[in-house]
């Protein structure tokens, strides 16, 4: 008996203990991905799902929740009182849906961006996608309607999501120009240019802003804080392109695994370098443009994400990939959730909610990489 406690004495050895089992070695042998932490992952973020559905102005029980989650499915036959239902059906699950699939998007963005550049402190944003996102959509708030005149109303709710969209696009197709050389690109050129073109859609948001009125400047100014409420019908397209990139994305493990060792040594192995930093490169620059286009500028869960999974599963990217998408999804339904009650009855803005947390947690990151330079 004296051997159990030392058997478990580093818990990350629990779950893969436990899962021993035939399936479950069967799928890491033919995919590479670890089952523990995705089980646990996904577990974690189904709770959170239903406690963030009766959390808000008026607080619903978890049972009812699962009751109606159940009725939707046909699971059982009566449902919940009808006003109930409309709420969940109307306000909360629509928003919590649409965290889920940014959160995802955010985290394995996240990931994939680290892996890309081997740097521990990059971000989806680090190459100025974010921000070109932004500047778009704010000169559509504040200039759509001179610009567009007549066509202005037909646009509609489009309109922001699609400049901010081709925002996106515009600063990804004159990073790549920018960043390559004689056929190749060079990743930490690629970072100085995003660097550069971070400044300047910063700069365009500030003239906008200079430039808008009274109700241009509180639309926008909400719109930069970042929100999950979404625009109904007009967020499908941008949530498809985010849903497509995002499982391109996870396909990636093994290259960035071998990218990891060197682009010369991952050539040698087989991997096309150039190939690989262009497709992982613009499918997230797109993905995080269409994420921006939807919910603004949400900070920080691209960085805390991986990090928190790497702490759990090692640095496996065959792993770490699904399981930062589960954890960026956890992340954003909390942020979500607290966003909605901690102001009540009005509603704080998702991105300060992820800002305060993520913050602190960046400058832990730079204090444990000086340290670990410094030894």
């Amino acid at each position: 008996m004296t051997d159990i406690p030392n058997r478990f004495a580093n818990w990350r050895q629990v779950l893969p203990t436990a899962l021993q089992g035939r399936p479950f070695a069967s799928l890491r042998h033919q995919t590479g991905i670890a089952p523990g932490p995705i089980l646990l992952l996904a577990g974690i973020l189904a709770l959170v799902i239903v406690l963030s559905l009766g959390v808000g102005g008026a607080p619903i029980a978890s049972l009812k929740v699962i009751m109606h989650l159940a009725h939707k499915i046909d699971l059982i036959d009566h449902g919940i009182d009808d006003f109930t239902a409309r709420i969940l059906d109307h306000l909360r699950l629509p928003r919590i849906l649409r965290a889920v699939v940014i959160g995802g998007v955010l985290g394995v963005a996240g990931a994939v961006m680290q892996s890309l550049f081997r740097n521990p402190i990059a971000d989806p944003g680090i190459i100025g996608v974010s921000a070109s996102a932004a500047c778009g959509a704010v000169a559509m708030i504040v200039c759509g309607q001179t610009l567009l005149g007549q066509y202005y109303a037909q646009v509609g709710p489009y309109g922001v999501p699609l400049a901010a969209f081709a925002g996106a696009i515009l600063a990804t197709m004159v990073i790549r120009a920018l960043s390559r050389q004689d056929g190749y690109t060079d990743a930490a050129i690629m970072l100085l240019i995003g660097v550069a073109i971070n400044a300047i859609a910063i700069a365009g948001v500030g003239i906008f802003t200079y430039l808008a009125n009274d109700m241009q400047l509180r639309s926008l100014t909400f719109w930069q804080m970042g929100a999950v409420s979404g625009n109904g019908g007009a967020d499908m397209p941008a949530l498809l392109v985010m849903l497509a990139g995002a499982v391109y994305l996870l396909g990636l493990g093994t290259p960035l695994n071998l990218f990891l060792l060197g682009e010369a040594e991952a050539r040698h192995l087989g991997v096309e370098v150039e190939s690989l930093k262009r497709r992982a490169t613009i499918i997230t620059a797109l993905v995080v443009g269409a994420a921006v286009a939807v919910s603004g500028i949400i900070a920080f869960v691209g960085l805390l994400a991986p990090h928190l999974v790497r702490l759990l599963c090692g640095p496996d990217n065959r792993t770490v990939l699904p399981a930062s998408a589960l954890c960026g999804a956890i992340l954003l339904v909390v942020a979500d959730a607290v966003a909605r009650v901690v102001v009540l009855p009005a509603e704080l803005p998702i991105g300060l909610v992820t800002g305060i947390s993520g913050g602190p947690f960046f400058l832990f990151l730079l204090l444990r990489e000086k340290k670990r330079r410094r030894i």
